[in-house]
């Protein structure tokens, strides 16, 4: 890679003039909830199956949790044990709401195929309309045989309860009547990603540039705030365009927690875990080691935003060897600025601005850097993906020039910058990779 002067810590911003980003406490976090969380962490018992891939990725957590107490009262629920009485729980979780079975399948007209919105290997997830409120949700009905049991359901559950972003969809409620497991989410009219980039219909118009970068940047937007304003931080794991959801304006939000950790703490570096996740998508450091970083979910987003860039799938067996994956193909070209234009999608016609595309792809490449530790932090993203939305009249393609110099951001020394000031660094940080002003 051509990237040079990046420090070398992951708790450092992209820039070292920039101080990291001080994580703010949920103000409504009980702490026996987050000592029901922190069982996320914990390994797997010996004997475990490892299913090390999943194209869907089930709803799995490791098999060993802590005793969660109440918020009140001296009673405590053992969700270590998979036959305890789950229903006990819903007076702990807080922002949740309850269903039953009937309720739920009523709101789906008893899951018939026409209700059908997609299947995985964690189940199928239905449209239905909540009869006493006429509210429109998506209703994952969770396979039975692929869930490990009780505590898994609930760790999920009170993970989707704790967090709350206009980039992450809302958790509406859960039912666990008897042995069945439903998760009710809000309903996202437009789908996925995945739906308006990859998986286009005869007649479907593609989606233009601006709009693919909107989406990017309310996807960077959803894993900052897990990363570093969520405490404990919360590392997504399975970013992809098919669980990057769409509301009616073409607004992003992050779905499908079910492999979401809970961050280092302490002085712990990273979390270990089996590696899960999606192939092609999984930073190569966490497939290695098992280790997980928040730098592995910036990763992941390298490669969403590539594929958003490019048009083409992280992995796509029907295209020759060498273009197989969707990273392999497009690194050469990061080596040269001046073939940056090959990436461009050729359903964009030529309509993008040429510095923004630059722009871009230098930010999907420093996300896709191998070091883990030079890739930047999701806030430095998402500051300058919000660059690419200016300059919307500015469409057309001219030649970019021949050598790009990237500024030696790292030796700067004005470590105490007002939000303002930080601003300007990045953008003029980002002007290396713009052909012309």
């Amino acid at each position: 890679m051509f990237w040079v002067g990046f420090p070398k810590n992951q708790n450092v911003s992209w820039f070292s003039c920039f101080p990291s980003f001080e994580k703010k406490s949920w103000k409504k976090m009980k702490s026996e909830s987050l000592r029901t969380l922190k069982s996320v962490d914990a390994p797997p018992r010996r004997g475990t199956s490892l299913q090390p891939w999943h194209v869907e990725s089930p709803k799995k957590a490791p098999n060993e949790a802590k005793h969660n107490k109440p918020a009140s009262g001296n009673s405590s629920v053992d969700v270590t044990n998979d036959n305890a009485p789950i229903e006990d729980m819903s007076s702990k979780i807080f922002g949740a709401h309850t269903f039953t079975f009937r309720e739920l399948a009523a709101a789906t007209k008893n899951f018939r195929q026409e209700c059908l919105l997609g299947e995985g290997g964690f189940g199928r997830v239905y449209k239905g309309k909540l009869g006493k409120t006429g509210q429109v949700v998506a209703v994952k009905k969770l396979d039975r045989n692929g869930l490990q049991g009780n505590k898994e359901f609930l760790v999920e559950v009170l993970m989707l309860s704790l967090l709350h972003h206009p980039n992450l969809v809302n958790l509406t409620g859960y039912c666990a009547d008897g042995d069945q497991r439903l998760l009710v989410y809000e309903y996202m009219p437009l789908g996925s990603l995945e739906d308006h980039l990859l998986d286009l219909s005869e007649g479907q118009q593609p989606l233009d540039w601006y709009t693919r970068m909107k989406i990017a940047l309310h996807a960077a937007k959803g894993l900052e705030y897990l990363h570093e304003k969520a405490n404990p931080p919360v590392i997504y794991r399975d970013l992809k365009s098919s669980n990057i959801l769409l509301d009616h304006d073409f607004n992003a939000k992050l779905s499908d927690f079910g492999l979401a950790k809970l961050g280092p703490m302490g002085n712990s570096s990273h979390v270990s875990t089996r590696v899960m996740g999606t192939y092609g998508y999984c930073a190569p450091e966490y497939q290695r080691t098992g280790q997980l970083t928040a730098k592995s979910d910036v990763y992941s987003f390298g490669v969403v935003l590539l594929e958003l860039i490019t048009g083409r799938r992280a992995i796509d067996i029907r295209r020759e060897n060498r273009e197989q994956t969707l990273v392999s193909w497009a690194e050469p070209v990061f080596k040269e600025p001046h073939r940056f234009t090959e990436l461009a999608d050729p359903l964009f016609e030529g309509k993008f601005p040429l510095k923004g595309l630059n722009q871009a792809v230098a930010v999907a490449s420093m996300c896709l850097q191998n070091d883990a530790m030079i890739r930047p932090l999701m806030s430095d993203v998402v500051t300058a993906l919000t660059f690419l939305g200016d300059g919307r009249e500015s469409t057309g393609l001219a030649s970019p020039e021949p050598e790009i110099i990237m500024p030696d951001i790292a030796k700067s020394n004005s470590c105490k910058l007002d939000p303002s000031q930080r601003e300007i660094e990045i953008a003029e940080a980002m002007e290396w990779a713009s052909s012309r002003n």
